[in-house]
């Protein structure tokens, strides 16, 4: 068996011997259209399992160099699921929820509540109150108002609830400006700058705040800056300003608290030039970073949380859609020069991955089916949806033979394909469908019809 060209595909991912179809976790893609339809988001468990693993190991080994201990949080965003939320905490993995949606499955998976964190710029009551009620291990806070909501429902509870707070320390990493999350004109976290008259910054502000009410016990300080990021620098730079303000406030109150986060963002490779960021390496870098900065600072170190997602979901997943449409268009370049871009239209789109819309993301793609000695041509996968942006491949090389009917495979779509999917023009969502060893199984239904007409009670 060949395996297929290019890192973004999962690791089990082959062609086989006889048509050349795409294999994944020992089920042909063409099985998979068969049994539960296209489009359909393709999950291989192993694959899933196996990048957990990695970040567990690599960096506890990183961080156990240097003396201190770290906890590893699934960025459930990314994608979950019950059986994903299961399969994370198997493999040592705690999750990090950021809805109450999400807290809701995490909690049916049957994750600890203490093993769970609960993000969000705009928390409502009711959901503060149930992660409060589960006894979630960490809220993480973003602004004042939350402080003081958090801490008045907490007391009428008669409990204390464990807080850290989001900081934006101004490092910008990572791709689109909409997932750069650490610069200081965006929703995220409090500043640890002072404002144009001095003072004290807001995120000085809000830890003394906290530490004011006797309802709520402070953690540690939590960073997060940005996504799709490929070296350490930002994070390494991130843990130092995050560090300093961790001293500035043990000299100032007594209280160096016990946790700093440094959340995720690790990035991944999307097309078949890409390198991924390497765990093992990028873990030394950061825990280096932190153990130096600590040491200029007279402290001792705290203990480091992480909190990957799409590093772990994203290339554990495909999507195999069915080919539609394939219309030859005549293209005018700016030099004036003219060529033919192949539009091969699928049975999904934008519904279904809008990440190429929303942020121009780039991804790659395979016919899944079939071998084919066709000469390439350029060729631009579109959806069916009634937006002339509905691209889910901008650009990729294609053999020129493809056809209605074959199944097309994207790569490297675990991570916030289904997590950001819609019912737009009222197309129903994929299903997600688990593979491993051989064996489907259905992890979350497609969608119907009937379930689009339940919910509109007219």
């Amino acid at each position: 068996m060949a395996s297929p060209s290019g890192t973004p595909w999962p690791r089990s991912a082959v062609r086989d011997d006889d048509a050349g179809a795409l294999v994944v976790a020992g089920v042909p893609a063409p099985r998979v259209a068969a049994e539960h339809g296209t489009p359909a988001y393709v999950l291989d468990e192993g694959e899933f399992r196996a990048r957990a693993r990695t970040y567990v190991d690599a960096f506890g080994r990183a961080f156990e160099a240097v003396g201190t201990g770290v906890d590893v949080y699934y960025a459930g965003k990314a994608l979950l699921t019950k059986a994903v939320a299961r399969w994370a905490r198997e493999e040592g993995l705690r999750v990090d929820t950021a809805s109450g949606g999400e807290l809701a499955i995490a909690l049916a998976a049957g994750v600890p509540g203490a093993e769970l964190g609960l993000h969000g710029n705009n928390k409502s009551d009711a959901e503060l109150a149930a992660a409060l009620d589960a006894g979630v291990g960490r809220i993480i806070v973003d602004s004042f108002g939350e402080i003081d909501r958090l801490a008045d429902l907490a007391a009428a509870r008669g409990v204390v609830a464990p807080v850290m707070v989001r900081v934006t320390t101004g490092v910008h990493a990572g791709g689109h400006e909409y997932i750069s999350t650490a610069h200081e004109d965006q929703k995220f976290g409090l500043s640890v700058n002072a404002g144009p008259e001095g003072g004290d910054s807001p995120a000085v502000l809000a830890l003394l705040r906290i530490l004011e009410r006797p309802s709520l016990r402070l953690l540690g300080i939590h960073s997060h800056i940005g996504s799709q990021i490929l070296d350490a620098a930002g994070f390494a730079e991130a843990a130092r300003t995050v560090l300093r303000l961790r001293a500035h406030l043990g000299i100032r109150t007594g209280v160096l608290v016990d946790e700093v986060d440094l959340g995720g963002g690790y990035g991944i490779a999307y097309l078949p030039q890409d390198t991924e960021l390497d765990p093992s390496q990028v873990a030394r870098e950061i825990a280096e970073a932190v153990a130096e900065a600590c040491a200029e600072l007279g402290t001792p170190l705290p203990r480091i949380s992480i909190e990957p997602g799409r590093a772990i979901v994203g290339p554990a997943g495909i999507t195999v859609y069915t080919v539609g449409t394939v219309k030859p268009v005549l293209v005018t370049a700016d030099d004036g020069s003219t060529f033919t871009r192949l539009y091969v239209s699928v049975d999904g789109g934008m519904s279904d991955n809008i990440r190429t819309a929303l942020y121009g993301a780039a991804y790659h793609a395979e016919i899944a089916n079939r071998r084919s000695d066709a000469p390439l041509a350029l060729v631009r996968v579109v959806g069916k949806h009634c937006e002339s942006g509905d691209i889910v491949v901008d650009e990729v090389l294609l053999p020129g033979d493809v056809r209605p009917g074959d199944l097309l495979a994207v790569a490297a779509t675990g991570a916030y394909g289904r997590s950001m999917a819609s019912n737009y023009n009222l197309l129903t969502r994929p299903p997600v469908i688990g593979v491993h060893e051989g064996a489907t199984r259905v992890l979350v239904r497609r969608e119907t019809v009937e379930d689009l007409l339940a919910l509109d009670v007219g």
